[in-house]
């Protein structure tokens, strides 16, 4: 017995997005761990899955590879724009570590956060609550790098009347020659930022969805609100909005570089991202699943070895 037999007539039987194929989802899982990294045809020439042993592995390994884009892109004299995360969030004691250490500062770097908590209608928290998204990146980055911060005026925050105006900054930035980083994190049912799987419902094509820059009052699954009790709010599911702002995949997808990370481990052998990031790696593009999209561009993707698995059922 599994989900595929006995989904019919249960609690899931109409739960998981409509395009989701369950059985070729489990067989992307369905492979000796050592073989995760093992390339894909479709994967981009330049895309690389990079296994990190532990967590202060990963955190260090991520947070170098931002670090160094952003020296990189001082040393050549040029801007550089990051459309940045809130979680995975351990990179970025060690971004800042670096960035002080090699005494660059950061007047060339803009940064556009992916998405923020909201309501229906695209409001969000104020800036200094302790779950907003921007005091979650003043307290891990922009205030840790002191005098070499970014400047205040070139941080974009994904708020109702900020999120609209990403694109056109962006495009004005590549124009001036700077390079786009995308750094990010997998969700639980494969997100790419907020943007959720069920939204692939609302479009004819793929060429049509390939076009959505944001949504405001993004609808969100439930199994994301269940992943944010668990990894963000201590277990409490009463304190997780149902509702954010994010980006898309037509701001996620013009990545010139990504800088991915995949770090959600639990303990006691329980994790929640084995099966996503198998998915991303094997999958394939598919608009119901954002994160398959993401080893067609250039960059690396850290990962946490023991998500590899053997995904197999254990008693705990």
């Amino acid at each position: 017995m599994d989900l595929m037999s006995t989904i019919k007539g249960s609690l899931l039987e109409n739960f998981f997005p409509k395009g989701w194929d369950m059985e070729k989802l489990d067989k992307c899982c369905n492979n000796p761990p050592e073989t995760i990294t093992d390339r894909q045809d479709w994967w981009n020439k330049e895309f690389k899955p990079v296994s990190c042993e532990t967590l202060g592995d990963f955190n260090a390994m991520m947070g170098h590879e931002i670090a160094v884009e952003i020296r990189k892109a001082r040393d050549e004299g040029r801007k550089i724009a990051f459309i940045l995360p809130v979680g995975p969030m351990g990179m970025y004691k060690w971004a800042v570590y670096f960035l002080k250490e090699w005494n660059v500062d950061c007047k060339h770097v803009y940064g556009f956060n992916m998405d923020e908590w909201s309501d229906k209608d695209g409001n969000t928290l104020p800036s200094d609550n302790v779950g907003a998204f921007q005091n979650a990146m003043q307290q891990a980055f922009y205030g840790p790098l002191g005098d070499l911060t970014v400047p205040k005026d070139q941080r974009n925050f994904a708020l109702k009347n900020v999120l609209p105006t990403y694109s056109e900054k962006i495009e004005r930035l590549k124009s001036d020659g700077a390079k786009l980083v995308v750094v990010f994190g997998i969700g639980r049912v494969f997100h790419i930022a907020f943007w959720e799987p069920h939204f692939a419902a609302e479009f004819s094509s793929e060429e049509e969805w390939n076009k959505q820059c944001y949504r405001l009052g993004a609808k969100l699954h439930p199994l994301t609100v269940e992943q944010n009790a668990v990894t963000s709010f201590k277990s409490r599911t009463t304190l997780v909005p149902c509702f954010a702002n994010t980006i898309g995949p037509g701001l996620f997808l013009k990545a010139d570089k990504i800088i991915g990370g995949c770090d959600g481990t639990l303990g006691r052998g329980m994790m929640w991202q084995g099966l996503s990031l198998w998915v991303t790696l094997r999958h394939g593009p598919s608009i119901w699943i954002p994160s398959s999209f993401m080893p067609t561009l250039a960059g690396k993707l850290f990962f946490l070895k023991e998500l590899a698995g053997p995904l197999v059922a254990e008693c705990n």
